[in-house]
């Protein structure tokens, strides 16, 4: 006991304590998170320095605060990343204030709790230090000592401006430090803005990335003699995962997780380097099946905005195959009205639509996203089969879930492998054989155009450009090239399967035919893990971060296991690049503005028991909208219980990058078949908002109609937002 009182009273024992605290205890978690770059650890030692000669003795009751808020940034960034892959950002910090977001996102516990009693455990010891030593006074800090926190973090920019690195954020940065940094940068961009005046940026030129490329030389002497065509979208597989690409790109990832698809690779045509715009589902699939760019930020999915369409969408690929004599089905192994794919896919040309709901077999497994693989593709070749009994041709648009995250794999997959995301993509690439294999047994390959591909890239840790590297394997009754050369990306797709047929591809859509040879690159765009990504098509590579700073590099193609560092920048030249963004962006809508989504419909939704997640057991589509700042969003709601006999239970939530918001919300709200909940609800966006969701959540007995849930957003100057002004009576939130 008196060596421990010795120790607690030592001179030096109050500033071991808080350097444990600030400095040991992030750089160790660092260390356990594998999160390794040496430029995070001196973030961490810049940061944890700085607090130091802040709160070194200075009163506890001072220094608490700051200690917490300290804790409360360093468990949000860790929980953050491992949720969505992602560092939090300003807007962000409002919710760790709140104590009901606080509550209800604690709620389920900490992905890494044990992290969070070290956090605690340190700053409870720092504590006790402080009261043991309140009535001595430690030793001064030298003189200068503020002055290592500044070179440090000096340090840190210098090798950030001259050491081109591609590692994600959390790796580089220690929160506060990125958020300075973030602020830093955003007040001297606007300082370049205002000393500018207001002589507006230069528009880039866009045809090079908007145009219809169809001038190469063709692979085909005739039209393709498919009579169908089936695409598979494999829930989040980069394009590393195919050992024909792997050895194409010459990459230093040699990890053979497919081995079974690696083999059909070699079968059929591929494209090695293969661009994924964006993550999310629905912003790939609309990419591959509409020839166009999705949102390159988190703006409204372009398939939402497209329900606000008439032309386009019949410029989309399954519109196309349908005017030519197709019947086109989509079918998943997930809800469909999750992001709104129960109403996309009808609006841009599927004639079926088809969800979890369809599969009547019981499941190999329980998964909360939906059906597992082996169980998906298994009802898939069922389906495949009924399709044949017709006279027409048919296109089918598979989509698998099995490899989203928490993964899906059985006992003997998950002892086989080290992770359970290793085991789930052995065990899709299992059930993808099965699948392929049981078409060419019945003959279907012989006079199918089969392309196999993902909807975006969950990526691979330490691979250069993983997130948004895809693959694009084509299966055809004709030979074709094992490997495709040049850079293609889902933008393409739909041109190239018009192309193959010979039909005419619509001058809308954007993109290169891959059944045709280029003689010179290409431009091509994507914005994944928080980094914009642009090539010029002649050999430069543009990688751009939050700092709105671009990095150039000598690279061929788009996707490559290494490049030449070729130089930074900012200001005007990197906003270039951001415009160009800015303008695919608006290719289908200039504003977000005065659009009136409608999610509701005459669809009766039969009800959980109990709602257990959520993003599954959400009733409507209204996912990842964008509010401008300074706006208002009305939004109408009108619900009722299709049984007579029982009562529905209604909540709704809102949430932005899939966290929490605080609102005013109904919650729990009984709703009869004679007493329907109508609300009309509106609520301001001071901020901007972006990938804000609407939660729409129900359970009990029997099933619920959703007649009206319509969403608009639009600026104070507008006469609703006028005339809601002088409504009293109406709910808001905010």
């Amino acid at each position: 006991m008196n060596t421990l009182y010795r120790a607690l009273t030592h001179p030096f024992a109050s500033l071991s304590a808080l350097a444990g605290a600030v400095l040991l205890v992030p750089m160790g978690l660092r260390l356990a998170l594998g999160w390794s770059d040496p430029l995070g650890y001196l973030s961490d030692l810049a940061i944890g320095v700085l607090l130091i000669t802040l709160l070194y003795r200075r009163p506890w009751w001072l220094a608490l605060p700051v200690l917490l808020a300290w804790c409360a940034l360093t468990l949000a960034c860790i929980e953050l990343v491992n949720a969505v892959g992602r560092m939090p950002t300003p807007a962000d910090i409002q919710y760790l204030i709140d104590p009901q977001f606080v509550e209800n996102s604690t709620s389920g516990g900490f992905a890494h709790p044990w992290l969070a009693a070290i956090v605690l455990a340190a700053l409870a010891l720092w504590l006790i230090v402080q009261w043991t030593n309140r009535r001595h006074q430690a030793p001064p800090l030298p003189r200068h000592a503020w002055a290592l926190p500044i070179l440090l973090l000096l340090a840190h920019s210098t090798v950030q401006t001259w050491r081109p690195n591609e590692a994600d954020q959390w790796n580089l940065f220690n929160l506060p430090h990125q958020l300075i940094t973030a602020g830093f940068a955003a007040g001297q961009e606007h300082i370049e803005q205002r000393l500018a005046g207001d002589v507006p940026d230069q528009v880039p030129p866009m045809e090079g990335l908007t145009r219809l490329d169809l001038d190469g030389q063709k692979l085909l002497a005739a039209p393709g003699q498919a009579r169908n065509v089936l695409v598979i979208a494999l829930e989040g597989i980069p394009g590393a995962y195919l050992e024909t690409n792997r050895q194409a790109l010459k990459s230093s990832y040699q990890e053979n997780l497919m081995p079974r698809l690696s083999a059909w690779a070699e079968r059929g045509m591929n494209t090695p380097d293969y661009v994924l715009h964006s993550h999310q589902t629905i912003r790939g699939l609309y990419a591959m099946l509409c020839g166009d760019y999705d949102k390159l930020d988190d703006g409204t999915p372009k398939g939402v905005e497209m329900l606000n369409q008439t032309q386009r969408n019949q410029a989309c690929l399954p519109a196309q195959l349908r005017k030519n004599g197709f019947s086109t089905h989509f079918l998943q192994g997930a809800g469909l009205r999750f992001m709104a794919k129960d109403r996309i896919m009808p609006h841009i040309g599927f004639d079926t639509t088809l969800g979890m709901d369809w599969f009547t077999r019981p499941a190999y497994l329980e998964f909360p996203w939906g059906k597992d693989d082996k169980t998906f593709f298994e009802g898939a070749l069922d389906y495949v089969g009924q399709l044949q009994q017709a006279d027409k041709p048919w296109m089918l648009t598979l989509l698998t879930v099995g490899t989203h995250q928490p993964y899906s794999a059985p006992e003997d997959y998950l002892e086989r492998y080290d992770t359970a995301k290793q085991a789930a993509v052995g065990y899709l690439d299992d059930a993808l054989d099965s699948f392929l294999t049981g078409l060419e047994r019945q003959g279907i390959l012989e006079n199918t155009l089969v392309v196999i591909t993902s909807d975006e890239s969950h990526g691979i840790d330490d691979v250069r450009l993983a997130s948004s590297w895809g693959f694009n394997l084509t299966l055809a009754p004709e030979p074709l090239p094992r490997i495709k050369p040049g850079v293609y990306g889902h933008v393409d797709l739909t041109a190239s399967i018009l192309d193959y047929f010979g039909y005419t591809v619509p001058a809308s859509l954007s993109g290169r035919s891959m059944f045709r040879d280029y003689a010179t690159g290409r431009e091509i765009m994507s914005f994944t893990n928080g980094k914009l990504r642009y090539h010029d098509g002649k050999g430069t590579f543009t990688e751009c971060d939050f700092l709105q700073r671009c990095r150039d590099y000598k690279s061929e193609g788009f996707i490559a296991d290494r490049a030449t560092y070729a130089g930074q920048y900012s200001g005007q030249r990197a906003r270039l690049i951001s415009a160009r963004a800015t303008a695919l962006d608006q290719t289908l809508l200039t504003t977000p503005l005065n659009q009136h989504y409608q999610f509701g419909s005459a669809e009766k939704i039969p009800l959980p028991a109990q709602v257990t997640n959520d993003w599954t057991d959400n009733l409507i589509g209204a996912q990842y909208l964008e509010m401008p700042k300074g706006t208002r969003t009305r939004v109408s709601l009108t619900i009722r219980a299709v049984d007579t006999d029982h009562a529905a239970y209604i909540s709704l939530k809102a949430k932005e990058f899939e966290r929490d918001v605080p609102m005013d919300l109904p919650t729990d709200v009984a709703v009869t078949s004679d007493q329907p909940l109508v609300m009309n609800i509106h609520f301001d966006n001071p901020q901007p908002r972006k990938a804000f969701s609407f939660h729409l959540l129900g359970h009990g007995t029997g099933a619920v109609e959703i007649s009206d849930f319509s969403v608009i957003t639009e600026l104070p100057d507008q006469p609703e937002y006028l005339d809601d002004m002088q409504e009293d009576s109406e709910p808001q939130s905010s």
